[in-house]
């Protein structure tokens, strides 16, 4: 694959764009329709819902006693008769009701214990579908305690105020005024897009440890971005920068602030998770999100946002020379880049990673809280599993990671290019 883009004035329009948007305080906006609920098709192992019109977004969750999985639409209505069409050994019927006003409830009741995957809701708001995956009955018990799966929605169907009554302001950092900033490696081009890769944690930060063989977060995380660096920089299709390139401590606000800094293109901040249940393991990608995914995103964001918490100092405090602008948005345009991505590094890293079924979270995460830049935490698996540890520590499996993000680094930005109809390059 061969390619090139033009990113010129790439920081100027981040700055027109910031701007433009502190200047604003009340915005038109298309109320959502509620869509009645046609039918639901299942192909293979894919079910798809239809509806006569838009909808807003979508969670699902598991029950037990009987089994059944169950979807909450907002913005749709369950106003005939639902007509259901194919054949899925874990479906033995389907059935809908209206849970509130602008809320209705799809049933499926479960012959064998299943659990969904890939789930989303198409660009125009008029179908949402999702994978149907076979699982054993213990995989089941542990998928009930995960709480609801959140469907991603396209950011412009969110139903929203035709005048809005209050506005968000948050405070931005000042971007790494403190730190050094990193060496650009890659293609010498500099209207080529720039991924920042973030090893998570370091120096007196070990990150998780696993109990058995001690390896650490913090190490596995640099060796893996480093072969992340090392694969696009022998494309030469980006350009690419780490966060830290060894065993050196940064505050949360130091790692995005250096991206920022940057005027970074996509920022990825590599880690490794842990679980009391040894057995966990697979890879997840998270995106941002006020509220969490699930109980584990809610874990797992409860835990890194800790990070700069040492001995009871908080060591990540914020200046006083900080500015607070309207990034409402912007950041909304940022987190749909950031869940779009999310999609694509699980399709196009799967082969050489293993994903688990429900691979995309959302959590509030502060290492992704840059407004102007699509962010994602890549929690490459589990340290705490024995078999993710040995893949994670060993060359082949970080070469494979590596491989898997950089497929789908290439794939996000060649598509950026085709939306602009720029041409091809070098």
């Amino acid at each position: 694959m061969i390619f090139g883009w033009t990113a010129n004035g790439t920081a100027l329009h981040k700055r027109r764009m910031l701007h433009s948007l502190a200047l604003a305080s009340i915005f038109a906006a298309t109320p959502g329709h509620a869509g009645d609920i046609a039918a639901v098709d299942v192909r293979g192992d894919r079910v798809v819902v239809r509806f006569d019109g838009s909808v807003e977004g979508a969670s699902a969750f598991l029950l037990d006693g009987p089994r059944r999985l169950a979807l909450d639409i907002n913005g749709a209505q369950a106003a005939r008769p639902l007509d259901w069409a194919g054949d899925h050994a874990a479906i033995s019927a389907v059935r809908q009701g209206q849970l509130s006003e602008g809320t209705a409830r799809v049933v499926l009741d479960l012959a064998t214990p299943a659990t969904l995957g890939d789930a989303r809701i198409a660009p125009d708001g008029k179908s949402l579908s999702f994978s149907l995956q076979g699982i054993s009955d213990s995989a089941f018990r542990t998928a009930l305690g995960r709480g609801r799966t959140q469907f991603d929605a396209p950011a412009h169907m969110s139903a929203r105020p035709r005048q809005r009554i209050h506005s968000i302001t948050v405070p931005i950092p000042a971007a790494a005024k403190g730190v050094a900033l990193p060496p650009i490696e890659g293609s010498r081009d500099g209207s080529r897009p720039l991924v920042v890769i973030d090893a998570g944690h370091g120096g007196h930060d070990p990150g998780a440890i696993n109990p058995q063989n001690g390896k650490r977060e913090k190490d596995v995380t640099l060796a893996i971005a480093r072969a992340i660096r090392d694969e696009l920089a022998k494309a030469g299709r980006v350009r690419v920068a780490l966060t830290r390139d060894d065993d050196r401590f940064l505050v949360l606000q130091e790692r995005y602030g250096i991206a920022r800094k940057l005027n970074a293109d996509l920022f990825i901040s590599v880690h490794a998770d842990s679980a009391e249940n040894d057995t966990a393991r697979g890879a997840t990608v998270y995106t941002l999100s006020e509220t969490a995914s699930d109980r584990e995103a809610a874990r797992l964001a409860a835990r890194e946002n800790k990070a700069d918490i040492i001995n009871g100092v908080n060591l990540g405090g914020q200046s006083s020379d900080v500015s607070s602008i309207l990034i409402d948005l912007t950041q909304r345009e940022s987190m749909n880049i950031s869940s779009g991505f999310a999609r694509l590094l699980q399709r196009e890293a799967s082969p050489y990673v293993p994903f688990r079924s429900a691979y995309h979270r959302f959590a509030s995460l502060m290492v992704l809280k840059a407004p102007d830049t699509p962010s994602v935490l890549f929690e490459t698996g589990y340290i705490s599993n024995l078999e993710d540890a040995a893949f994670l520590s060993s060359k082949d499996g970080q070469s494979r990671i590596a491989r898997g993000v950089a497929r789908a680094i290439e794939v996000h930005f060649a598509r950026k290019l085709a939306l602009r109809g720029g041409g091809p390059g070098g």
